[in-house]
């Protein structure tokens, strides 16, 4: 239902109730508490539109029968001023649920509601002013972005989008981790292919990585290339082969800039990329150390620095400096959080793979240890599990490029029709390949919980069927478009009266089941931003395109009868609309044909 409507159920059962407390015998309105007010809709669609249990809530304190106070709940309500036009029956369910049935005016309401706010129905100022910190993807920058980059990627945007319809002001954020052993290992990986080494060569170590994407890199660092920057200096390569400093620096740019580039053609920018070696250089990391010594909240042992995070509820105390001097990967991310908190971040979420789950219970015992006001359960975190690609029955294991992954790159340009090991130049791949890929993708990776293993069907991916869920989805929005278009050019049609439309035609089953799937999205964007559950909208999605094709094939709409026809039109137009919001959320196109 519409936030307003919402608002003034809740407040007829809240002045019901209160006449009911006032009427009861030996219920005192001084000792009363008011109870809060849950409004749902019914598991069984026939049941009504809107549920409440303020009845049970009630029963107790009040000494009554649930049912039959539910009764006098229901009586109250159908008998205030203002349920008229909103309520048209009530009814009592089960042990003391009310029932709520909306007027059929009330549920056309959400028509012209979703044509007049646009790309703003179903938003809410709630958190307005809350600034929340969303950090996503932060992948290594020592290889190209992998399936569960793109998971990452997929998850963390459309979950600040999802935040930003609450009101809230969300910043988007890339951790690099640009300091450690893997970065050593990028620089010697490097050398090794500029001096004409390969996998597979004696000289070759196991911990180097294998790609052709690092003989892409030692090709342009002999040639002296120039590396662009999206966020610093441009890197132009030394060439240098025995300069293991200039290789690493134009190694880390190179890679860096692939992944600037995969992020460009999977739809998806950041506020800021904050380097893990900025920690270290601006003494964060040294700084939370001594803090936390100087707390009591470490010991010495075996020669290394320990952190007493049982005191917070690991499952054993974790080392923080190892004996030979190094810090343990953890110590950069409390010092990290330290800084997101000290920014004004009072709400951070961080989006990461299912095998980061050991690092919470340290990561936080270690912010509490400061003792510096950080709450308990900072940050929040959103894991996913990893991505399994299929094409024609067979899982896809590797990628020329990367060596042993599946990339984000190879996904988008497979998902968009390209065939696997096909060879084609970035810069020669047409937009629409690139479009519907990057459709496919978001959509297929953002259609399951996070916490749920996802496999990606690429054959599926590439169907124009009902059975392609992306594809169903905008094909009902572009069957909308075509339908729109086909009324302007028949009947002359003006969009701009459409709000104006008398929309008492809308009457029929079919009509009622798809205005309260459109009348259900401002409370589905609610729900999902609380519940960090961005799967939720394209659920709704595929539900609110399954409404509009049932509806649309049993009722024609471009009928004779003027005002049947004009206010089947606005509802077509509000469905468009709302189908296009959803998809901007995900990050997928919403096409006028297909």
């Amino acid at each position: 239902m519409l936030p307003a409507q919402k608002h003034t159920l809740e407040t007829l059962l809240a002045d019901a109730v209160k006449q009911v407390v006032q009427a009861s015998q030996g219920a005192s309105e001084a000792n009363f508490v008011e109870p809060t007010i849950v409004l749902e809709r019914p598991k069984v669609a026939a049941h009504g539109d809107v549920a409440s249990n303020v009845a049970m809530q009630l029963a107790k304190p009040l000494r009554a029968n649930p049912r039959q106070l539910a009764q006098q709940i229901v009586d109250a309500v159908l008998g205030l001023a203002g349920a008229q036009g909103l309520v048209d029956a009530a009814e009592v369910a089960g042990p003391g649920f009310i029932n709520l049935r909306l007027a059929a005016s009330a549920k056309q309401a959400v028509v012209p509601a979703a044509i007049a706010e646009g790309a703003r129905y179903g938003y809410s100022d709630r958190d307005e002013g809350k600034r929340v910190l969303i950090e996503f993807v932060s992948a290594n920058p020592t290889g190209p972005l992998h399936v569960g980059h793109g998971r990452q990627a997929t998850l963390g945007d459309a979950l600040a989008n999802l935040l930003g319809t609450q009101g809230n002001a969300v910043h988007r954020e890339f951790y690099y981790n640009d300091a450690g052993v893997q970065i050593g290992n990028l620089a010697m990986s490097t050398q090794l292919r500029a001096r004409g080494f390969a996998p597979g060569d004696k000289e070759w170590p196991d911990n180097a990585y294998n790609g052709e994407y690092i003989a892409d890199i030692a090709r342009d660092y002999l040639a002296g290339a120039t590396v662009a920057a999206k966020d610093g200096s441009p890197v132009t390569a030394k060439g240098d082969v025995d300069d293991i400093d200039a290789i690493r620096v134009f190694a880390v740019a190179y890679l860096r800039h692939e992944q600037d580039l995969d992020l460009t053609a999977f739809g998806v920018t950041f506020d800021q990329f904050y380097l893990e070696s900025s920690l270290y250089q601006e003494g964060r990391v040294q700084g939370t150390v001594d803090a936390l010594i100087a707390a009591g909240k470490t010991y010495e042992q075996d020669g290394a620095l320990w952190l007493r995070t049982t005191d917070d509820g690991d499952d054993k105390d974790r080392v923080m400096r190892k004996s030979d001097g190094t810090y343990t990967y953890f110590v950069p991310d409390v010092a990290y959080h330290v800084a997101k908190w000290q920014r004004g971040f009072t709400k951070v979420i961080n989006v990461q793979g299912s095998d980061h789950h050991g690092t919470i219970a340290r990561v936080r015992a270690g912010l509490q240890g400061l003792g510096i006001g950080i709450p308990k359960g900072y940050p929040d975190y959103v894991l996913h599990k990893m991505v399994t690609v299929m094409r024609n029955g067979v899982e896809v294991k590797i990628s020329k490029r990367a060596g042993s992954y599946v990339t984000v790159r190879d996904l988008i340009e497979w998902s968009g029709g390209m065939t696997p090991g096909e060879e084609v130049a970035p810069d020669q791949i047409d937009e629409d390949t690139i479009c519907r890929g990057r459709d496919a993708v978001r959509f297929f990776l953002i259609s399951r919980k996070a916490d749920t293993e996802f496999v990606f069907d690429i054959d599926l991916a590439l169907k124009q069927s009902d059975e392609n869920p992306v594809y169903y989805v905008q094909y009902a929005h572009a069957r909308i478009c075509t339908i729109l278009g086909d009324w302007k050019t028949r009947y002359a049609g003006d969009a701009a009266t459409l709000p104006q439309v008398d929309l008492t035609p809308l009457s029929s089953e079919r009509a009622m089941a798809l205005l309260n799937k459109l009348a259900e999205y401002p409370d589905m964007l609610s729900h999902a931003a609380d519940e960090l559950s961005p799967h939720a909208v394209a659920f709704y999605l595929r539900d609110l395109a399954g409404e509009f094709h049932s509806f649309y094939n049993a009722e024609r709409v471009l009928v004779e009868e003027d005002g049947v026809r004009n206010a089947r039109i606005a509802l077509l137009a509000a469905t468009r609309q709302v189908l296009e919001n959803g998809l901007a959320l995900i990050g997928v196109s919403a096409p006028v044909k297909m």
